[in-house]
């Protein structure tokens, strides 16, 4: 949870230093701003030792609108590597994913 908690916090300098900008230059910074959330976002999951396969797999179904062969498939990654990207596309849409993962307290982290 604490990684979510870092890319807000970086999001909101960004946004704090926009603020203090010299007027004109605005403009060029939002646009940088808004491209960043634009880009690829990836959503990480870690393994833990407090969900079941069960839990994760049906999580991961929710989460990413997934049959249960692909959410099989992702939990097996995460289980053998200790993580595993789940999720790959728009900042809110890796937002939606991270938010319906973390509401059993898996461990994600949202990377952009």
């Amino acid at each position: 949870m604490n990684y979510m908690r870092a890319q807000f916090s970086k999001i909101d300098i960004q946004t704090d230093v926009l603020e203090k900008q010299a007027p004109g230059t605005e403009v060029e910074e939002c646009l940088e701003l808004d491209t960043a959330l634009d880009n690829p976002w990836k959503v990480v999951l870690y393994n833990d030792e407090e969900h079941t396969f069960d839990e994760v797999i049906r999580q991961l179904i929710l989460a990413l609108h997934c049959d249960h062969q692909k959410a099989f498939s992702l939990t097996l990654m995460v289980h053998q590597d200790g993580k595993a990207m789940v999720f790959e596309g728009g900042f809110e849409s890796a937002l939606r994913v991270q938010s319906v993962l973390n509401e059993i307290e898996l461990i994600t982290e949202l990377k952009g």
